[in-house]
């Protein structure tokens, strides 16, 4: 790739153009939005090289689904997720007063490296953790990088690493509502929400096909669909770093993946899908992942060759 593109309108969004096809592969949105919606940045629209749009933006079903974003769903208590709040024995409950945010508060670093002839985006920010009384929680130190753009097989990739350090005096617990009470739903960190085409969509992982993946642990796990009007197909792969499922201060947390292909389309790599994760005042939790953006329906094959040539 050369000279990706880069548009900064300071104070809403960090726009990304891959210029030899001029497709706008993401924006980066970081203004604060709908306070019930649980303000937080995301990427939307999120594109393939062919400018196919594959992440969805406020869908009647769910308005605080935002395209690619990084989350809780639990946190002690409070919901930085967004929308109601499940409540074992009551079910979902609107409880604005548990209702959290996260705010951006400085980019150290937007620039275009080159490595070898390879280049790499970098986006690194600074955020904050907040609840509804707007204390501070946590800080996250994000960095999202853009890489592995190849015109041959119409792909390119997004690493997204999050470190979270609990600034309180307590511990955070991160949860989901699968801890606390309903099952096959260990939804929380990062989550991608997929437009229509995605519905009913090939859910495909290393071992195994299906929405029976919910809840298992691989190293990766993927969606195709079916674009409407263009009798074109999409993939999106998800890949989680191997340090992902070490032991550390909070103690062993693995991965497991919370997936849906109906009534929508969504992947969420969760680090709390079925025990919550504490971590200490001053711990850092820091979690690593690879999203592949790919024209066409890829099977299973592809795709482990695809991941295996671009090792962690």
């Amino acid at each position: 790739m050369t000279g990706l593109r880069i548009v900064h309108a300071h104070g809403d969004r960090i726009t990304v153009t891959e210029p030899a096809t001029g497709v706008e592969l993401f924006s980066y949105v970081y203004r604060p939005e709908a306070a019930w919606e649980a303000p937080k940045p995301y990427l939307h629209p999120i594109r393939t090289l062919a400018g196919d749009v594959v992440t969805d933006y406020r869908p009647n079903d769910h308005r605080w689904h935002k395209g690619l974003q990084f989350t809780a769903s639990h946190l002690s208590g409070t919901n930085l997720w967004g929308g109601n709040t499940y409540v074992h024995g009551e079910g979902y409950l609107e409880l604005p007063e548990r209702v959290g945010s996260m705010a951006h508060v400085a980019f150290d670093e937007i620039d275009v490296h080159t490595d070898s002839g390879a280049e790499r985006l970098v986006i690194a920010e600074r955020l904050t953790w907040h609840p509804y009384s707007g204390e501070l929680w946590a800080d996250e130190r994000r960095r999202i990088e853009v890489h592995d753009i190849d015109a041959e097989s119409g792909s390119w990739a997004l690493t997204w690493t999050s470190a979270v350090t609990n600034r309180r005096d307590e511990p955070l617990l991160f949860g989901s509502p699968t801890t606390h009470g309903r099952e096959s739903a260990g939804y929380t960190g990062l989550f991608w929400r997929g437009p229509r085409a995605f519905r009913d969509g090939r859910i495909i992982g290393p071992d195994g096909e299906g929405p029976e993946l919910m809840g298992s642990q691989g190293p990766w796990l993927a969606v195709s669909g079916e674009h409407d009007g263009t009798d074109g197909h999409a993939t999106i792969v998800f890949a989680h770093a191997p340090e992902n499922d070490h032991t550390g201060a909070q103690g062993t947390h693995p991965d497991h993946w919370f997936v849906r292909n109906e009534p929508f389309a969504g992947i969420a790599p969760s680090y709390a899908f079925y025990d919550e994760l504490v971590l200490d005042p001053g711990d850092t939790l820091t979690r690593r992942y690879r999203i592949v953006v790919a024209d066409g329906a890829w099977e299973r094959e592809e795709i482990a060759k695809y991941l295996e040539a671009r090792p962690w």
